[in-house]
Parts: C-alpha cells; sequence; structure tokens
C-alpha cells in the first residue's frame, strides 16, 4: 500500500489534523493508523468534556489563540454537523479573601485574550446562577460548554474518510524506517521511502509521515532517531460522580481558582452530556501510560517515568502537594472536604467513586511542565520526511480544529505540499 502521506494516532488531534490536511490537499492519498481497535479511545475519550473558553492561558501565547480560536470553531462545527452540546457556563468561584487577587488578575487575562462575555459577579451573582454554592466572589464565563469530545472526534474521522481518506485499527507502529529498493512489482522507483511497520510485521509505504501519538508521543519520536525529550509522564485523574438524586446541587461547570503553587488546576464540578455529573479529578502519577485503574502497573512505564530526571526534579518540588494528592485519591472523604467548600451540602455518601483518566503531560529534564507545542523532525533520511508531534497544547480537545490548522501548515512547510 502506497500513500503520500501517513498519519499515526487516531486521538482527536490525530483526527483532526488528518480531516485538515485532505480538505486542503483533496489530490493527495491519506491513511491514518491506530494501535487500538476503535479510534479516540484515550485521552479523547477520558476527559472532563469541557469546551474551554481560554480564561487561564498567558496573554498572547499560542495557547491562549488556539483555545479561543478553537472554542469558536468547535461551536460552529457541531453546529453545522448536528452534533449536540451545552453552553452551560463556568463559574471560577472564590471562597477565600485571598483568592480575590488572583480571580481578578484572571479576569484581566481573560479579558486580554478576548474570551467573550466573561463577567465578574458577587456572593448574590453566584447564588443567582448556582444555588447550592458558596462563594464571595467569582468569574462568570457563559461562553464555556460541553460536549462529548469522543463523539467529536469519531465525527473528524468521518470526513476523513469521506473525502477519500483511508483509516486503518489495530496497527500498532513500531518502526519508522527509510527503505532503499521501490515496492515490490512498483515502477514508481523511490517515490515512497518510508516503511511503516507494525508488530505482526505489516507494512505501509508513503512519503511522508506524521505523528500525533499522545501518550507515546516519545516512543513513537524515538523509534525515527529522535531525542527521548520531552519525556511523557502519565499522570491519573481520578473522578467521583454525584449520585443521581444530587444532581440539583450542581447546573454548571464549579472551578477553583488555580493556585500557582501547583502543577494542576484542582478538583471541580463538571455536567456531562449524559446528565451525570464529575467531580474533580486528582492528579497521580500512574504507573502506567494507559493505566485508568489505581493498580494498573508496567513495568517499562514505571521504570521510564522514575529514571526521568525531569519527574524526580517535579515530586521534589511538590513532595508535600503530590502526597497529598495520592491521600485524597485513596480516602473519598479528603477530596469531599475540598469540595465543601463550595458546595458545603455535599456529603461522602453523595458521591461515588468514578470513571478515571490518564493525561499525557510532557516534561522537560528540570521538571518543568511542558504546555505549549514541540514538533520534532528526525535526523538523517527519515528526518527530513517525518514530523513528530511531541506536545499538542492543553486544552487540546477544545482547541483541536486550531491546532489542526497549525500542524496543517507545519507538514505544508516541511514537506513542501
Amino acid at each position: 500500500f502506497t500513500y503520500d502521506v501517513a498519519i499515526v494516532g487516531a486521538g482527536i488531534v490525530g483526527l483532526a489534523t488528518a480531516r485538515e490536511l485532505i480538505l486542503r490537499h483533496p489530490t493527495l492519498s491519506f491513511i491514518l493508523l491506530e494501535k487500538e481497535k476503535e479510534l479516540s479511545l484515550h485521552q479523547s475519550g477520558h476527559n472532563s468534556g469541557v469546551i474551554h473558553s481560554g480564561i487561564y492561558y498567558t496573554p498572547g501565547s499560542l495557547k491562549a489563540r488556539l483555545c479561543v480560536r478553537g472554542a469558536t470553531l468547535a461551536y460552529e462545527y457541531c453546529e453545522k454537523k448536528g452534533l449536540p452540546y451545552k453552553r452551560c457556563g463556568k463559574l471560577i468561584v472564590a471562597v477565600e479573601q485571598e483568592e480575590i487577587p488572583r480571580l481578578k488578575a484572571l479576569y484581566e487575562r481573560g479579558m486580554k485574550n478576548n474570551v467573550r462575555d466573561l463577567g465578574i459577579i458577587d456572593a448574590k451573582g453566584i447564588r443567582e446562577r448556582e444555588p447550592y454554592c458558596r462563594g464571595i466572589m467569582a468569574l462568570d464565563s457563559p461562553y464555556t460548554g460541553i460536549v462529548d469530545w469522543r463523539m467529536v472526534a469519531l465525527r473528524y474521522g468521518t470526513d476523513f474518510e469521506e473525502a477519500g481518506g483511508t483509516i486503518v485499527t489495530e496497527y500498532e507502529v513500531n518502526d519508522i524506517s527509510v527503505v532503499k529498493e521501490s515496492p515490490a512489482g512498483s515502477s514508481e522507483g523511490m517515490k515512497y521511502p518510508i516503511a511503516i511497520r507494525d508488530k505482526k510485521g505489516k507494512e505501509v509505504r508513503c512519503r511522508y509521515v506524521l505523528t500525533c501519538g499522545g501518550l507515546y508521543s516519545d516512543r513513537l519520536s524515538q523509534i525515527s532517531g529522535c531525542s527521548p525529550e520531552p519525556q511523557i509522564v502519565p499522570f491519573r485523574g481520578d473522578y467521583l460522580v454525584l449520585k443521581p438524586e444530587k444532581h440539583y446541587l450542581v447546573k454548571g461547570n464549579i472551578y477553583p481558582v488555580p493556585d500557582p503553587r501547583f502543577p494542576f488546576l484542582g478538583v471541580h464540578f463538571t455536567p456531562r452530556m449524559d446528565g451525570s455529573i464529575w467531580l474533580g479529578p486528582n492528579a497521580v502519577l500512574a504507573f502506567k501510560r494507559e493505566g485508568y485503574k489505581v493498580y494498573d502497573f508496567n513495568a517499562r512505564d514505571f521504570a521510564d517515568a522514575l529514571s526521568f530526571r525531569g519527574l524526580q526534579r517535579l515530586v521534589l518540588k511538590n513532595i508535600t502537594y503530590g502526597i497529598g494528592e495520592m491521600y485524597r485519591g485513596i480516602f473519598i472523604g479528603e477530596q469531599v472536604k475540598i469540595l465543601q467548600k463550595y458546595i458545603p451540602e455535599l456529603s461522602q455518601s453523595d458521591v461515588l467513586r468514578g470513571p478515571a483518566g490518564v493525561r499525557a503531560q510532557a516534561l522537560d529534564r528540570d521538571g518543568n511542565l511542558v504546555d505549549d507545542f514541540v514538533f520534532d523532525g528526525g535526523v538523517g533520511d527519515v528526518g527530513s520526511r517525518v514530523l513528530h508531534v511531541r506536545n499538542a497544547p492543553s486544552p487540546a480537545a477544545t482547541s483541536s480544529l486550531a491546532i489542526a490548522e497549525m500542524i496543517a501548515d507545519e507538514v505544508e512547510n516541511r514537506f513542501s505540499l
């Protein structure tokens, strides 16, 4: 099989980018390779389902621009394709006086990022929006919404196939290399110099490769001779769910004011498209890259993470926070205590253990969370024909259509399509 461009990884970023590329270049042939039986099973199918409006990010940064543009494109896309979503809004709630300066700074940030319809409300305004929520001041973002991102990702896949793209599942890539001879029986010589092989020995030949590997982006890069950094360290987030008879406690998204001392956002209340309400997540080191259960373990993933200097540094910088997160993950009551700051009526008997997600966190060797784009080419013959998306800036689902535009631009530049 020969193709102009192969894309490896059918999560939401790979699917959105494949769709964007084929719409721009309808005369080229594209194939999308995915290791699982189904598409977008991992991060794209295990996330909070929020359409973020772009409040948190540094003004002028790529992350901010992509999120604001991505949210607009996502709403337009859902409208056009008839995919269900709800614009249920979000409150970022200050419960203590010391959080107010940070909340006001967030408001300034959001305004600079051109977030739509942003406002600040007082305790009375909070009660009008969320009758059971207690806070002294909140940032009100009515443009924030919810959607089933996996459904959106699958729709990107449908668009890609309808435009003539090929999707192959259960194809776990373990080798990307330059081939010296032309495919058997081909008179096209070296038109398709790259061979992508899977674990079963199947082979796809192409001119160019783009990888969007999510939790495995670093390993896919290493296969083609790239740097091992930034390394992906998996963090599991466990959610609690509200019992159905308590759903009345929460109307929209309720988030804490982020604490700059900690690397992750903190627990929040998130309504889902299916009517359930998720509370969480915490953030603990996962001992397996696709380990959604507390006791999932993979020796290689664990050894890779623990031997990486960047993770050792991150752990040392955040040791008390990390131990606290693990403790709260084991004892639900401790997590509920934090949630009660926002909704005092909540009790431990109102919640059950819920699903979990694993976040592919890119780390550099100094222990910093990498949160912008990282593109990487290979070395030697392969290098000029391969582009790896090592990290896509969070929130990648919200930003997916905007991220796809950027990656497609990068593909066109590198490969002169």
